[in-house]
């Protein structure tokens, strides 16, 4: 699974200093996403969000509504958030349904409209990775980072890995070093996860959050990974490798038995 990103960075000049902005924005089904205003309000600003020409979110001074308009309230049932700082809008779980333009307004000294046009594709976001224990697991983001992009991995929602920038971290808190023990990798090309000498511990769901700052979107990105026991002998290494040597010397020694019974054969001497 792969979410691919594609921008139209389009910038009019309408009368009366509205300016207008279209993102286009590729996600997957379960996939979330924030479409980002790009402001602080304060108490003057009005901040709308439309769907398909039908109104959605409101901000104006210290009141907000959400999905009070029909049919908001059947299509998206407790999907929306809105930010009360800057006024983004997150739509949690996408479905197929919500394709479409989502149009944000912002009614201010310089009024200003931006466009995210949203096309979700009938495939689950959540990827399965199934594999056995002590193999390797790599975690595709699907995107290539840019600069400024901040790419963050959770695993059962703890913070494991963040890159930002030119700077990354991997586990730097001590639950993360001690679960998983140096056995992380991160591409910064593409900030994919690996995964190394996997453990059945390993189990669980990995998030990534990647922040985009020339989309002005945020997308999460879901993995299930299930890591299944391999049956031990109940030996040790060491005891294994002894095992394998004996092996090893037994045989060796029954070859050169055979090689010496040959031998006397064709050298005995005849009776007279």
């Amino acid at each position: 699974m792969k979410l691919i990103f594609n921008a139209l960075a389009v910038t009019l000049f309408l009368p009366y200093h509205v300016t207008f902005d279209k993102v286009l924005v590729s996600l997957k089904m379960g996939d979330s996403v924030t479409l980002h205003t790009g402001v602080e309000t304060n108490q003057q600003d009005v901040i709308k969000w439309y769907f398909n020409n039908t109104r959605i979110a409101q901000i104006s001074g210290d009141l907000s509504k959400i999905c009070t308009d029909e049919p908001c309230p059947g299509r998206f049932r407790n999907r929306l958030k809105l930010d009360h700082q800057t006024g983004s809008l997150t739509i949690m779980n996408i479905t197929n349904t919500d394709s479409g333009e989502y149009e944000l307004k912002i009614i201010s000294n310089n009024d200003s409209k931006k466009i995210f046009s949203v096309s979700v594709t009938d495939v689950p976001a959540a990827e399965l990775y199934e594999m056995k224990e002590r193999e390797s697991v790599t975690l595709d983001s699907g995107v290539i980072k840019h600069p400024n992009d901040v790419l963050t991995w959770y695993f059962n929602e703890i913070l494991i890995t963040e890159i930002s920038g030119d700077q990354s971290k991997i586990c730097s808190d001590v639950q993360c070093k001690q679960r998983f023990r140096d056995r992380l990798k991160l591409d910064h090309q593409t900030g994919s996860l690996t995964i190394m000498n996997t453990r059945t511990t390993d189990s669980g769901e990995y998030e990534l959050k990647i922040i985009s700052s020339r989309f002005s979107i945020t997308t999460v990105k879901r993995f299930s990974v299930s890591v299944t026991a391999v049956p031990d002998s109940g030996l040790s290494s060491a005891a294994v490798a002894g095992i394998v040597i004996v092996v090893l010397l037994v045989a060796a020694a029954a070859a050169a038995g055979v090689v010496y019974r040959r031998r006397r054969r064709h050298t005995a001497v005849p009776h007279e």
